[in-house]
């Protein structure tokens, strides 16, 4: 397990310097990533504005917890890449930068003249990762993205939802966070090669492909019969049963994944026969009688409260849970046992779900930095590191 330590001093990437060119979401939850992990992350915003999330609701003192949330523990500076005294502060920052992220539209930071190939030459072994919706290559490079834009292009709006209802948004913000976190992966893999050439690289992540690439059995079903798959619920496209049943008071997910596990969900609920019914002696069977599957194991679960079967069935062994609201799973033993809620500038918000053992895991950690909070110090900082003379080369 983690050291139990509420330092944040300390983490796998202490002595990486991150350049942070990102805002709103997709950028910043990668660079807070890195953050959590110890490495020295130096938010890069416009100044007087900021952040646009900084205006985004809820608010608390007058401050944006959506922004709060996925910049804690960075240090901020407000810089206007077009004035020349700024820029020379930035190129201050790369040239001593492991990484920089940046989620400018593509050809944005060309134009500005900071793109990968003129800071890679500059700083050969930067790596240099840009987020944008659709990517930096093909014909919808330059198309505006948002995550819903992004979730209804990519057809995860499209299976989601009801059988009979529209297509439905997922409750989170799934395409934005799907993109931090290949590329936060994808930025440790460049710094591992990195570590084995001596040499930087350019990563570029897309929200379009992160988001393709969660449509799992949904694509695999299109790419191999060519039909458009249908909005199933909470069903699965290849599994039954596994999903949500109703009982007597709630529903509950229950997840019967083989032979085995549904002739024990058939035992427990009294039900042995249907484990002999040829609609259901298969998997493949019983997800084509899926809706003929569900109201045989409705009929038994709706004669008793949640809490009856959710005791039956996990002493049985059979993949099962309740369908919690966001306030039950946040204040579950579980969630205070992972430390998957911390608190940051004395504001609650969830917590950093790797677990590294060796390394502490503190439930308190910095806030985010207010708009150019560090500036001053970091300007001094460059401006030192510039005057200062060479080093001297001992005599060989």
């Amino acid at each position: 397990m983690p050291v139990d330590d509420t330092n944040s001093g300390a983490g796998p990437l202490v002595g990486l310097l991150i350049v942070d060119l990102t805002r709103v979401l997709a950028g910043p939850f990668a660079t807070m990533m890195m953050a959590d992990l110890g490495a020295r992350v130096v938010k890069v915003e416009r100044p007087e504005r900021g952040d646009d999330s900084r205006a985004y609701g809820p608010f608390r003192s007058g401050r944006s917890l959506y922004f709060d949330r996925v910049n804690r523990g960075k240090e901020s500076i407000a810089l206007n890449l077009a004035d020349p005294a700024d820029r020379a502060v930035l190129l201050g920052l790369v040239d001593r930068a492991d990484v920089l992220v940046e989620n400018f539209r593509p050809g944005v930071m060309g134009r500005l003249g900071l793109g990968y190939p003129e800071l890679a030459a500059r700083n050969p072994r930067l790596v240099y990762a840009s987020i944008s919706g659709f990517g930096q290559t093909g014909p919808w490079r330059q198309r505006p993205a948002y995550d819903t834009v992004v979730q209804a292009a990519a057809g995860l709006m499209a299976i989601t939802g009801a059988p009979d209802g529209p297509p439905t948004k997922p409750g989170t913000s799934i395409a934005d966070l799907a993109a931090g976190l290949y590329a936060f992966g994808a930025v440790m893999a460049a710094l591992h090669g990195r570590d084995r050439t001596g040499s930087g690289t350019q990563v570029d992540v897309a929200m379009f492909d992160a988001a393709v690439s969660l449509l799992e059995g949904a694509a695999l079903q299109y790419l191999t019969h060519r039909a458009e798959p249908p909005r199933i619920g909470n069903a699965h496209y290849t599994i039954s049963p596994f999903g949500t049943f109703g009982c007597a008071d709630r529903p509950i997910v229950i997840c019967a994944a083989h032979d085995g596990l549904f002739g024990v969900l058939c035992t427990v609920l009294g039900r042995p026969g249907l484990v002999t019914d040829p609609r259901f002696a298969s998997n493949e069977g019983r997800t084509r009688h899926r809706d003929a599957l569900v109201a045989e194991l409705e009929a038994a679960l709706r004669a008793e409260p949640a809490a009856h079967w959710l005791d039956l069935l996990g002493a049985a062994g059979v993949p099962c849970g309740p369908v919690s609201g966001v306030g039950e799973a946040l204040d579950s033993d579980q969630v205070a046992a992972r430390r998957m809620v911390i608190e940051a500038g004395g504001q609650p918000m969830p917590g950093n779900p790797m677990k590294i053992s060796g390394y502490p895991d503190p439930v308190i950690r910095p806030p985010a930095p207010s708009l150019d909070q560090h500036g001053p110090a970091l300007r001094a900082e460059i401006a030192g590191a510039t005057a200062a003379p060479p080093a001297v080369q001992p005599a060989g």
